[in-house]
């Protein structure tokens, strides 16, 4: 397995738990989604395989070794583009990558290419629409070439239409590169249009109730029967009424 997360908990200084007891694992090449309501420490668990929150109990390995060694190449994408405004499109896919810079900006113009950006490279943030900030972002999360990927929500913010664009741009990068996914939503429909399998957690602090394989291959089609009836289990699962 690529990641490897065994009895995982963590406890904050002033007591309060984000989620505890967690185990799971995710193969090489695995879209894995992190579902559940709000609070229930998903995107802490996201903070803490990343590396960027050491302060946990239990082990999170990455081909068998620690993650808080830092090894392996882990790239994230946030809520929010977090896109620096003094700096130009390709000058933010390239901000803080160590080596041949010049090789460095080739590849963040074909990324940018691949992400539907060309000839906005020399632009800036604020010239740019929610969308393309978070087309740059993901550009930004691949110039590193990373085995995992971790998604927080990338596309919450955004307008439906958008929203699924990104997502079949994904779907077609992730098609290219085949890195290991793990995508924090809160949504369903995104979940199972993206995921070969997800993690269902609920309460506070967070526990990982449910493992659900998604029983569809890809290409999916968003209005799929035999989606919306596995929407409806993990609706079932979450105490979410539906309304039809």
């Amino acid at each position: 397995m690529l990641l490897t997360v065994k009895k995982t908990t963590r406890k904050f200084d002033n007591g309060n738990i984000a989620f505890k007891d967690i185990s799971f694992t995710a193969k090489n090449g695995e879209i894995v989604g992190l579902l559940g309501t709000s609070g229930c420490g998903k995107s802490t668990l996201l903070r803490t395989i990343s590396g960027l929150d050491k302060g946990y109990t239990g082990n999170i390995l990455i081909y068998e070794k620690e993650a808080k060694e830092n090894n392996g190449n882990i790239g994230f994408m946030f809520q929010e583009p977090r896109l620096m405004p003094w700096l130009t499109v390709v000058e933010n896919v390239v901000f803080g990558i160590e080596g041949d810079r010049e090789a460095k900006t080739k590849e963040a113009l074909i990324l940018l290419e691949q992400v539907g950006l060309k000839g906005f490279e020399n632009n800036y943030p604020k010239e740019l629409s929610g969308g393309m900030a978070q087309r740059v972002a993901i550009a930004r999360a691949l110039i590193t070439s990373p085995e995992i990927l971790l998604l927080d929500e990338p596309f919450s913010a955004l307008d439906a239409f958008t929203k699924m664009q990104l997502q079949d741009l994904l779907l077609t990068i992730w098609g290219r590169n085949k890195a290991t996914m793990l995508l924090v939503t809160h949504d369903i429909d995104e979940a199972l249009y993206l995921c070969d399998r997800l993690l269902v957690f609920r309460g506070q602090p967070g526990e990982l109730c449910e493992e659900i394989i998604v029983q569809k291959e890809r290409p999916r089609s968003r209005g799929d029967e035999q989606l919306a009836k596995q929407k409806e289990v993990i609706l079932s699962l979450l105490n979410v009424e539906h309304s039809k």
